[in-house]
């Protein structure tokens, strides 16, 4: 499912980047998706993104730890269903935060995968806290610290503004993705105490 979602994605956000009619259409624009009932937008909008550069850093993050997480799922007997939801939840939960605040606003637009890229991500420190993550894609640190890193970040980011990222869906999509393995099971938080600890 991983490299579908990728090549889906791939084929759409270079067909958008040609067509601005598509991409509107496509884009997450709270004021649409409540003021003309475009619910659509919330899952439509991942699949569209803002340059290559954009795509290919979700997508390669997407990659690197979704084949990981599908296989964990499978592994575990949650099957396909549990890593859908877990990337299209974390995709819709990710916007909530922009649905409630920006539905007033007809110029604010939003596009890209981060929130559902973030939530696989978290995923996979909840069940390998200690696992190595590459920071700035060069510096190994444990997935844990690095969850702490990227929150903190996150929030700091969103109060700061300025720079045209999306800061608030990359940290409600981690926090999604962090808490869905307690949603499957929660009994899994052993598993997580365990991981940590070594307990």
């Amino acid at each position: 499912m991983t490299y579908l979602i990728i090549g889906i994605t791939v084929v759409v956000s270079f067909m958008c980047f040609g067509n601005r009619a598509l991409f509107e259409k496509l884009a997450f624009i709270p004021y649409l998706a409540v003021k003309e009932k475009q619910w659509y937008r919330l899952i439509t909008h991942g699949f569209v993104h803002a340059d290559t550069v954009h795509l290919l850093v979700n997508m390669f993050t997407f990659w690197s730890f979704g084949v990981y997480m599908e296989f964990l799922f499978e592994y575990m007997g949650h099957g396909r269903l549990a890593f859908f939801i877990l990337y299209f939840g974390g995709m819709i939960v990710a916007s909530l935060y922009d649905l409630i605040k920006k539905n007033n606003n007809p110029y604010y637009i939003s596009v890209g995968a981060s929130g559902a890229v973030s939530a696989v991500l978290f995923s996979s420190i909840f069940f390998d806290p200690w696992g190595e993550i590459l920071l700035f894609a060069i510096i190994p640190i444990p997935g844990i610290l690095f969850g702490v890193l990227y929150l903190v970040y996150c929030q700091y980011m969103a109060k700061r503004g300025g720079d045209n990222i999306n800061h608030n869906a990359h940290f409600y999509g981690a926090v999604y993705g962090f808490l869905f393995p307690l949603i499957l099971n929660p009994l899994y938080v052993d598993a997580f105490i365990e991981g940590l600890f070594g307990i």
